[in-house]
C-alpha cells in the first residue's frame, strides 16, 4: 500500500508540526497554498491560527471554493482549533468588528470561538479519546473553541472531563472537544504541540487508509 498523500493548509498557524506528525506516522506530508497542491492530496489538515484571518487568506489564495467543494466530495480532513472553526456549519461568538467567519460546512456542528477563554486562560488537561488506545490524550487548549450542537451524524470522540483549574461546577466541565462525521475529523486543542504523541494524528492517517481502500 503507496502511503497516503495528506496536506496541511500552510497559510498560517502550526504547519511544521502537522507535517512532522502527519510524516511520522507514515504519510506523505505535504503543504498545501494552491488549488492543484490541493487537488493531489488524499486528505487535509487545516491547523489552527485565526479563523477570521484563515478565511481571508483562502480567499486570497483562491482556495475557499476549491476546498469546499472537495470536502463536499467527501475528502477526508482534520481540523484542530481554528481548522475546528473553519470544518464547522455555524459559528457563534463572531466578533462584530471583525470580517466573519465563513466556516466551510464539513461538520454539522456550531462551535463557539475562544469559548474557553483568551489567551491568558490557555490551559492542558488530560482527555479520554474514543478511539484512540493506550491511554488518556494530553490536550493543549490555547484560546480554543467548543462544540454546542451536534447533527445526528456526528460522534462526539472527547469533552472536557473537568474543569482546568479543578474547580467543581464550571461551565467547562462536559464541554464537547473532540468529533467526527464520516471521514471529517475536528479537536479543539492542539495535538501537534505534544511531541511525544502522534496518537491523533495516526487516528486520522487510518481514517484517509480506510478512504483510499
Amino acid at each position: 500500500m503507496t502511503n497516503p498523500v495528506i496536506g496541511v493548509l500552510a497559510l498560517q498557524g502550526g504547519v511544521a508540526e502537522h507535517l512532522a506528525a502527519l510524516e511520522r506516522c507514515g504519510a506523505d506530508a505535504r503543504p498545501v497554498r494552491r488549488a492543484e497542491e490541493l487537488a493531489a492530496v488524499h486528505g487535509i489538515v487545516l491547523p489552527g491560527g485565526e479563523s477570521t484571518t484563515m478565511t481571508r487568506l483562502l480567499d486570497t489564495f483562491e482556495l475557499y471554493e476549491p476546498l469546499r467543494e472537495r470536502l463536499a466530495a467527501g475528502l477526508p480532513a482534520y481540523g484542530s482549533c481554528a481548522g475546528m472553526i473553519m470544518l464547522s456549519r455555524e459559528v457563534v461568538d463572531q466578533d462584530p468588528e471583525l470580517p466573519a467567519v465563513r466556516p466551510l460546512g464539513a461538520l454539522d456542528v456550531v462551535v463557539r470561538r475562544n469559548a474557553f477563554g483568551r489567551q491568558v486562560d490557555s490551559f492542558e488537561t488530560d482527555l479520554d479519546f474514543a478511539g484512540i488506545p493506550d491511554g488518556p490524550v494530553h490536550a493543549v487548549f490555547i484560546r480554543a473553541p467548543w462544540v454546542e450542537k451536534v447533527g445526528a451524524e456526528v460522534e462526539v470522540l472527547a469533552a472536557v472531563p473537568e474543569a482546568p483549574d479543578g474547580t467543581e461546577g464550571s461551565a467547562d466541565v462536559g464541554r464537547i472537544v473532540a468529533v467526527q462525521q464520516g471521514p471529517v475529523l475536528a479537536t479543539a486543542f492542539h495535538p501537534e504541540l505534544v511531541g511525544g504523541d502522534v496518537r491523533v494524528h495516526r487516528y486520522f492517517v487510518q481514517i484517509v487508509r480506510a478512504r483510499q481502500d
